[in-house]
């Protein structure tokens, strides 16, 4: 399976923007997704997650009530609703398929356990 993210671009601070994962070639609907992102010079951070079926969410404590995930399976997607972006919300945002088979979400995902990555989309956002 591959992954591609897109939606990125440069707004102002208090700004909207929706990113979406699209997944082909291969499995998707049973497997977690992870978004990450990584400023200049920063580490990788996670920022959300999302379960297989959708139903559970996990959220990062800079993002939980600015940004929601939600996928649909019939159309091989994930999206990240961004409200209220802030300046330091700017960086290179990528989206990842969790290893696991049906995982249980109970926290934040990490780089390590995750096996597919989609080439980022810039978010730069100004003050």
């Amino acid at each position: 399976v591959q992954l591609q993210a897109s939606g990125g671009g440069l707004v102002h601070a208090g700004d909207s923007l929706r990113l979406s994962c699209a997944a082909s070639g291969g499995a998707f609907s049973n497997y977690g997704l992870g978004w990450f992102r990584q400023a200049p010079e920063k580490a990788r951070e996670f920022v959300a997650a999302i379960s297989w079926s959708g139903r559970t969410t996990y959220y990062a404590r800079s993002a939980k009530g600015r940004f929601t995930l939600s996928r649909d399976n019939a159309k091989n997607t994930v999206d990240l609703q961004m409200n209220s972006l802030k300046p330091e919300d700017t960086a290179l945002y990528h989206c990842a398929r969790h290893r696991a088979f049906r995982m249980i979400i109970a926290g934040p995902m990490v780089p390590g356990d995750m096996d597919i990555w989609g080439k980022g989309t810039q978010v730069t956002v100004s003050s």
